[in-house]
């Protein structure tokens, strides 16, 4: 099964496979199965025709994959055009939601620290 270009995993439950599309989670999944009334235990291979086409309307009038995409980045371009906070730490690549980067965010960071010992040396063995 596709939806938006994306193969829905067969071995999957419906409930998990569609949130290999980007834009939709597990609660939105939930939704698009409860509005088309098929179980979510149902694997993509046991939808009838009916169902699989009720389900790609569904999804089709969500904003998702190459849509969403664009849209949030063009979001974060405006705040780095504006030169908002939130703007200038997209720019640095630093967090940009309040949170600490004294001990973390050390991969966005892109500092490859080592973690710091207690400077003591080890004592010999006897």
């Amino acid at each position: 099964m596709r939806i938006a270009g994306i193969t829905i995993p067969e071995n999957k439950r419906l409930e998990v496979g569609l949130t290999s599309v980007y834009g939709i989670a597990r609660s939105r999944a939930h939704e698009i199965l409860d509005k088309s009334k098929v179980a979510y235990s149902k694997k993509p291979n046991q939808l009838t025709p009916e169902e699989e086409n009720e389900i790609r309307k569904i999804v089709e009038a969500y904003k998702i994959e190459g849509d969403l995409k664009r849209e949030v980045s063009s979001n974060i371009k405006r705040l780095k055009d504006i030169k908002s906070y939130r703007g200038t730490r997209h720019m640095k690549r630093l967090p940009s939601r309040g949170q600490r980067t004294k001990t973390n965010s050390r991969t966005l960071r892109g500092n490859v620290r080592k973690t710091a010992g207690t400077g003591r040396r080890k004592e010999e063995k006897k």
